[in-house]
């Protein structure tokens, strides 16, 4: 909101619709028509594959803070994965027609736009290559280390607030092994595991973690 003028502000204002979304439901879903633009109020989505073609495999998760779907809208296409809830979520979203508009009107937003893009797809190139890796702890430490991401996710903070059980969802493992792997990288002073979440301790250093192993 902070880059939009006083009459795309308006104009947002109008268009914006909020809904709850719970385990279960479809925010998204591959073969439906795009014709939103998300943002995360509250809760924790995840973006996935369709598992019954499959090897079922989550792309990432989807924190408080975080906007999706401005690809699939700028091609006008079709979903080509899932994002569902792991818990009862609040979900925002303008219409495709408000966001063309936005496009057209303001540079800002474009730019906007833009860096979503591109910090995305650094993120998922990254994702790529340490999910070809057989160790259960670097798939661990990604999922913290590219969730806290002050571009993508601004709503996190520095308490991701995240289940063991949740964060088994996103990385394919068992909650056992998720809470041995945190375990690890709390010994490290990586992070620190609180009631309802993980606190990132020094991202920076998470991150070299990560990327040595890869």
């Amino acid at each position: 909101m902070g880059l939009l003028d006083a009459v795309e502000r308006e104009r947002v204002v109008r268009a914006l619709q909020v809904v709850e979304a719970d385990p279960g439901d479809f925010v998204c879903k591959i073969g439906r028509r795009a014709n939103y633009w998300f943002g995360v109020l509250d809760g924790l989505l995840k973006m996935s594959n369709d598992s019954s073609l499959g090897f079922a495999i989550t792309f990432t998760g989807v924190p408080p803070g975080a906007r999706f779907g401005e690809g699939t809208l700028l091609k006008r296409e079709v979903y080509r994965y899932n994002i569902e809830p792991l818990r009862k979520s609040v979900v925002a979203g303008i219409d495709i027609d408000t966001f063309e508009w936005l496009l057209e009107r303001s540079i800002p937003f474009n730019r906007y736009v833009m860096n979503q893009l591109n910090e995305r797809l650094g993120q998922f190139i990254a994702a790529r290559e340490i999910d070809r890796l057989d160790d259960p702890d670097t798939r661990v430490a990604r999922n913290p280390a590219a969730l806290f991401h002050p571009v993508l996710y601004p709503g996190v903070g520095t308490l991701l607030r995240i289940t063991q059980q949740e964060l088994a969802y996103l990385v394919g493992l068992s909650r056992q092994r998720v809470n041995e792997a945190l375990r690890s990288l709390q010994a490290e002073g990586l992070i620190a595991i609180e009631y309802g979440g993980v606190r990132v301790l020094d991202l920076p250093a998470l991150r070299r973690h990560v990327h040595r192993a890869a």
